[in-house]
């Protein structure tokens, strides 16, 4: 996620949730020894970089979460992606560093697009 009032690339800040740090080591995890310490060294790095905003996972968002899960019982949203909408919506974030159309259909921005459909 990034912050959506940010105005050049030297000042953006970005805003990431414990889930995403778990994707990535979930993601690595089958990947072999060199893919889990590269995503290790990676996630550590994010957590100590001071123009990074880690969220936590509290009892409160994650609830927050599965009501939005809940809510959108007709759609694929993990409950990564609801609890990541959560924080966005409560940080006025409107930008999302992501290929997720699920971001899409909540009505935030996301940054990377399929390339044949850019065409």
């Amino acid at each position: 996620m990034e912050d959506s009032n940010s105005q050049t690339s030297s000042n953006i800040a970005l805003v990431v949730t414990d889930g995403i740090l778990d994707e990535v080591l979930n993601y690595a995890s089958t990947r072999g020894t060199f893919m889990r310490q590269k995503a290790l060294a990676l996630c550590s790095k994010i957590i100590r970089e001071s123009t990074i905003t880690v969220v936590a996972y509290t009892p409160e968002l994650r609830e927050l979460g599965f009501s939005l899960y809940a809510q959108r019982s007709d759609k694929a949203y993990s409950l990564t992606d609801c609890i990541s909408m959560v924080v966005m919506k409560q940080m006025d974030i409107s930008t999302a560093l992501t290929h997720d159309k699920h971001f899409t259909q909540e009505g935030f921005i996301i940054l990377f697009q399929d390339q044949d459909k850019m065409s």
